[in-house]
């Protein structure tokens, strides 16, 4: 993909989207389900996800979405309070009082922010996990976001009772009821007035904030950040966390500066992504621009995405990090500063993400835990405390505590970021710095991206590739050493392909939020060794594709 001209600039007004447009076509346009497959309601490997302009995120998905997951509760005999958090896209708001109006009507018992406000995606992961280990009544809970995705769009994930993304076979039956829910014009759904689910006594306002922020110094060492006064540079990118990095600092003593506190639905100090689109991706150096400008002011400087399940790490000496790079340096730092894990504990990376984390993981003769895209494959081993880190290429991670025991089974940027501090504080080098070191012993990788637009029949195709697909024993010049449809890590069907050389390989898979598929691709030869393996790599998806 070409990048845009103005690419990393700040978007003109006219370009900005028009909120009281798009909250108008929240509340009245109606998906039509049945002739129109991209307009139902899809759960993806971050929850469901769409835009209102397009009818495929609007009250009546909401509507139907939470009802389900009402059901859902009553049928696994689920009675403590669900934990329900929102971002700060504009569609979040709505689609939280939609939520809130079908929960109470359901009879269920709802936590949200004390005083209002917003709550970041692993904070209601570790809020369900703490209440769940101290109370006989199990919880859940629901985050309303669409992660980095541009302003226009909306998403709801359900997180069930292991604190985690929900798995497939729980959002399958969520989606298919939702799906028959909204096919009946919503009849069943059940539904109260903003009024009476205030005063349903239903609503439990509860301090996430502090819950949260007293529970950090357990799984990171606060007290070495502080003591070294590492200057950390923090842009919230106007998302849900913006309100937790001073009662961190302050509780901490740490040396944080919030260089944005803005919070606007529109995104507009949010710089273009390559594309052009506004999209907070903390681990796009185009949307990074502004920390990036600020990079010399601190030691460290971190970005997060809208629910803080993303994170961004710049460093003073070379800017913001491949977020390949971090994940591989993050699991050589806590394999060997938490001498309370388990020497057999896994460290978990997908499918697509660098073959440097596995030749870290050899290196430091651990063991590695390789699944397919998508964090909920790591939910049961770092709730079970056999996965001490789990990370996706996606600049996405979350590890245990201290102790061993488990912190959150969603992604935390929180920690991600606080991690980068520590480990400059306590080794005195910064993560580049340590991932320039993994370099020189394992050789430099090459990694990169590809997003093809593909319509839901050609996702369809693409998903069930098969290894007899590839009839070639070569890939760019070197012998296949192998051809995998299901993860090594636990057998998962990958819904995609991977083929692998000793030093190469790409792995093809449609996304599940977008209608495009992904190619990934990774060479430890050369730029020239990674464009070959590009080219074979489209010629075989291609193929599969045109048959």
């Amino acid at each position: 993909m070409a990048i845009h001209p103005q690419a990393g600039q700040l978007a003109s007004h006219e370009l900005l989207v028009n909120v009281p447009e798009l909250m108008t076509a929240y509340y009245t346009k109606q998906p039509r389900v049945v002739t129109h497959p991209d307009e139902r309601v899809s759960f993806g490997t971050s929850g469901h996800r769409g835009s209102a302009f397009a009818a495929s995120f609007n009250e009546p998905h909401i509507l139907a979405i939470a009802q389900a997951i009402a059901e859902y509760r009553q049928e696994q005999g689920l009675t403590g309070p669900l934990y329900l958090g929102k971002d700060t896209h504009a569609l979040s708001e709505a689609a939280f009082q939609t939520t809130l109006s079908v929960l109470t009507a359901n009879g269920v018992r709802v936590r949200t922010q004390l005083n209002g406000g917003y709550t970041p995606t692993p904070v209601i992961s570790h809020a369900i996990l703490t209440h769940n280990q101290s109370q006989t009544d199990v919880s859940d809970g629901i985050v309303i976001t669409p992660s980095h995705n541009p302003p226009e769009d909306g998403g709801i994930k359900y997180n069930a009772s292991k604190g985690g993304p929900a798995d497939k076979d729980i959002t399958d039956w969520v989606a298919k009821r939702a799906n028959a829910l909204l096919e009946n014009n919503l009849e069943g759904v059940k539904r109260l007035s903003a009024e009476a689910a205030q005063a349903s006594g239903l609503i439990e306002p509860f301090d996430y904030i502090q819950h949260y922020v007293d529970d950090l110094e357990n799984v990171i060492d606060m007290e070495a950040i502080a003591k070294a006064n590492v200057r950390i540079g923090v842009d919230p990118m106007g998302g849900s966390g913006i309100h937790y990095w001073e009662p961190i600092a302050k509780k901490y003593g740490l040396n944080i500066t919030v260089v944005n506190s803005e919070v606007d639905a529109t995104f507009r100090f949010v710089p273009r992504d390559k594309d052009g689109r506004i999209r907070m991706d903390c681990s796009s150096p185009y949307s990074m621009q502004g920390l990036l400008k600020l990079k010399d002011d601190f030691d460290i400087a971190v970005g997060n995405d809208p629910d803080y399940d993303r994170h961004g790490i710049v460093c003073a000496s070379s800017g913001l990090m491949n977020p390949n790079a971090y994940l591989a340096v993050a699991i050589e730092y806590l394999a060997q500063h938490r001498p309370n894990w388990p020497q057999g504990i896994q460290f978990g990376k997908t499918l697509v993400s660098s073959g440097m984390i596995d030749r870290v993981v050899s290196g430091l003769g651990r063991d590695l835990c390789e699944v397919p895209v998508g964090f909920k494959w790591y939910v049961e081993g770092m709730f079970n405390g056999t996965m001490g880190f789990g990370g996706e290429e996606s600049a996405g991670a979350s590890f245990l505590r201290k102790d061993a025991s488990v912190w959150t089974t969603d992604k935390d940027g929180f920690i991600m970021a606080l991690l980068a501090a520590e480990i400059l504080a306590v080794i005195g080098k910064d993560p580049q710095t340590l991932y320039e070191e993994q370099v020189a012993k394992y050789g430099k990788p090459f990694y990169k991206r590809i997003d093809v637009a593909a319509t839901s029949a050609q996702k369809a195709l693409l998903g069930a590739l098969d290894a007899k697909n590839v009839t070639q024993t070569t890939l760019a010049g070197e012998a296949i050493v192998s051809v995998l449809t299901h993860a090594p890590g636990n057998d998962a069907a990958i819904g995609g392909l991977k083929v692998s050389t000793e030093n190469g390989w790409f792995a093809a898979r449609p996304s599940g939020t977008e209608n495009v598929y992904k190619i990934y691709l990774e060479s430890f030869v050369s730029e020239a060794h990674l464009a070959e393996l590009e080219n074979e790599a489209k010629a075989l998806v291609d193929n599969v594709l045109a048959g």
